[in-house]
């Protein structure tokens, strides 16, 4: 991809279990209701509990627009069997063939591989189709499944950033962890 706007269509991804496919808006009352759940919500940065009418469809909306200005990816992660399970994004710094990927799964399909697959199947196509050098992902020090995930796919912890985000009005302690092309 080129620093001008994208013209291409959001992609679809496909790995042994999952699809990872644009949002509808028809997807907006499974978004609110797992996205919106308490323990979801407590382990990522931006989504809120409650998880207010019209939210999800606010941000269902603007996918679109911030592909085609190559400022993120935001895909659905879903099943044959049980449809919308998350969510999987990349927050993309094109001009620093960089990205960073946030993810979450609903409660119910918690422990089944499923975020580790999907973030296997974005930051391939990241490094394979978007030529990215580097892949990170930060997470809250107190969620130490999201780094097994990050571990899992190849990335490696590179520190701990003490305090420097505050969700809900306490300030948390965020990891990084990365992965170059060059660790494939």
């Amino acid at each position: 991809m080129t620093e001008e706007r994208s013209t291409a269509p959001m992609p679809t991804l496909r790995t042994e279990r999952l699809i990872l496919q644009p949002f509808a808006l028809s997807d907006a009352p499974t978004v609110q209701r797992l996205a919106g759940d308490r323990e979801v919500a407590t382990t990522t940065l931006t989504i809120p509990h409650p998880y207010d009418d019209g939210v999800a469809e606010a941000w269902i909306g603007k996918h679109r627009e911030y592909w085609e200005e190559q400022k993120s990816l935001a895909l659905a992660v879903t099943t044959s069997e049980e449809g919308l399970i998350g969510a999987i994004s990349f927050a993309l710094k094109l001009a620093h063939r960089r990205a960073e990927v946030g993810y979450w799964i609903g409660v119910p399909f918690w422990n089944r591989g499923f975020a580790t697959e999907a973030a296997r199947a974005l930051i391939d196509f990241g490094f394979d189709q978007l030529g990215l050098n580097r892949v990170e992902a930060q997470y809250f020090v107190r969620n130490p499944a999201s780094r097994r995930v990050l571990e899992k796919v190849g990335m490696k912890f590179e520190g701990i950033r003490r305090e420097h985000m505050v969700k809900w009005d306490v300030a948390e302690d965020v990891g990084l962890c990365a992965i170059l092309a060059s660790d494939r």
